[in-house]
């Protein structure tokens, strides 16, 4: 798999550290509930198909990368700087909730 980091170009997935669903950029805010820490830390979703993880270039510039891929095809649909997200990024799913 090649993933496209927006820094140094094309490279092999060997020179990223997979870190799981994006959602895990979106930490719940300052103060928040036992509940919504719980949501955050152990409830994920495994949709097959398209999805947004956090990769990290490890090997490379050391940016960490959103890419949005599909998991059937393994395409590779985009991929962007997890800073470029914006304040707070997209917000999390709802429990039991499909994006």
């Amino acid at each position: 798999m090649r993933i496209t980091c927006p820094l140094c170009g094309e490279r092999d997935r060997r020179e990223f550290y997979y870190y799981g669903d994006a959602v895990y950029a979106d930490r719940p805010a300052e103060g928040s509930t036992p509940e919504a820490w719980d949501d955050y830390l152990h409830l994920r979703d495994n949709p097959a198909g398209e999805t947004r993880d956090l990769w990290y270039h490890e090997m490379g510039c050391s940016a960490w990368i959103e890419v949005t891929r599909n998991t059937v095809t393994h395409a590779i649909l985009s991929t962007r700087l997890v800073a470029d997200r914006g304040e707070g990024g997209q917000k999390p799913r709802a429990k039991g909730k499909k994006a």
